[in-house]
């Protein structure tokens, strides 16, 4: 196997030279330099990247943790971050915690032995709890789709994306609206719900507390909460709500799924909208209105202001991405 210093000798350089010319830094003349690069392209001679990592201090890798690998929203998020980290090198370590918050402090600790060199944190909440655990790893950390404060973060514009959908359903002539939100601990997603509520007020629009329902971010919770919402409602026939906004993309399939079987239609018996614009969305019978919150280039942003962040760069502590409504046939 060929060392730094066999390269050395074969080029008559010095081992510091042969250090410089591989990393790029400090001075070298243009003849020892083309010396030096013509016996590496000989030999063959790829740097061990262990070897580098005691010199440098520097792992080139980047620890992900996100809450569940089984939703487009995620794998979209890491489709961006490849994209960015990948031009620089940096290999990509994935830790799903599965929706189970313990596991994303056991993560944390565990990244932080492993010695990376950034972390992605895909956040479900901002609890102090995370925060204290966050600040005393002290590694370099891009939150996405939660903001906290002195964090970086990349966030979605939740709050007027809600208010814009839920105004659509209106100027369609629904007033008596359904909400399926998730855990209130998630404060993006708790943007929706408020943006919801605002704008029902604005238009000086009731909402029951029999349309309010929670799920966990899956098919079946979305079926569950439409039964509850509809079990709830027709104890008084004229609150029977005549459309519905779910969170994400896969409660709105499951409260889809519920209202077929019991022979409702959709729109004409309720409308139906959700957020996230996953594929499979298209495809519902009939397609379904969502929001497109651009999951890839939110990958793309965190891993750029991340690299920023470690290259001691310039960076954005807080960066909002724009919304793209998308109106479909279910509403």
């Amino acid at each position: 196997m060929v060392t730094i210093k066999d390269i050395a000798e074969m080029a008559k350089v010095s081992k510091s030279t042969v250090s410089r010319v591989l990393n790029n830094s400090g001075y070298v003349s243009e003849d020892a330099r083309m010396r030096v690069e013509k016996v590496v392209e000989q030999t063959n001679y790829t740097p061990s990247q262990h070897a580098k990592s005691l010199r440098t201090k520097k792992t080139k890798i980047v620890g992900v943790i996100l809450p569940t690998i089984q939703t487009e929203t995620s794998s979209k998020i890491v489709t961006g971050l490849g994209r960015e980290f990948s031009k620089l090198g940096y290999e990509i370590l994935l830790a799903n915690t599965n929706l189970n918050k313990e596991k994303e402090f056991e993560y944390l600790d565990l990244l932080k032995v492993r010695g990376v060199d950034g972390i992605v944190l895909i956040a479900t909440n901002t609890e102090p709890k995370l925060l204290e655990k966050i600040k005393e790893i002290n590694i370099p950390l891009v939150m996405v789709g939660q903001a906290a404060e002195g964090m970086m973060s990349v966030t979605y514009d939740d709050y007027h994306a809600s208010r814009e959908l839920t105004s659509l359903l209106i100027d369609k002539g629904h007033e008596r609206i359904a909400f399926i939100g998730v855990d209130e601990t998630d404060q993006a997603v708790g943007m929706r719900k408020k943006g919801f509520l605002q704008e029902m007020a604005a238009h000086q629009l009731e909402v029951s507390e029999t349309w309010l329902e929670k799920g966990i971010f899956d098919i079946d919770s979305g079926y569950d909460a439409m039964e509850k919402i509809l079990s709830n409602s027709r104890r008084s026939p004229n609150k029977i709500p005549t459309a519905l906004i779910a969170v994400t993309d896969r409660l709105a399939m499951g409260a889809m799924s519920y209202l077929k079987k019991q022979g409702m239609r959709v729109p004409e018996d309720m409308a139906i909208a959700g957020f996230g614009a996953s594929e499979f969305a298209q495809y519902l019978d009939p397609p379904l209105t969502t929001v497109d919150y651009q999951n890839e280039k939110a990958g793309e942003e965190a891993a750029i202001q991340l690299i920023n962040c470690m290259h001691s760069k310039n960076h954005t502590e807080k960066i909002v991405l724009d919304y793209r409504l998308i109106e479909r046939t279910s509403i």
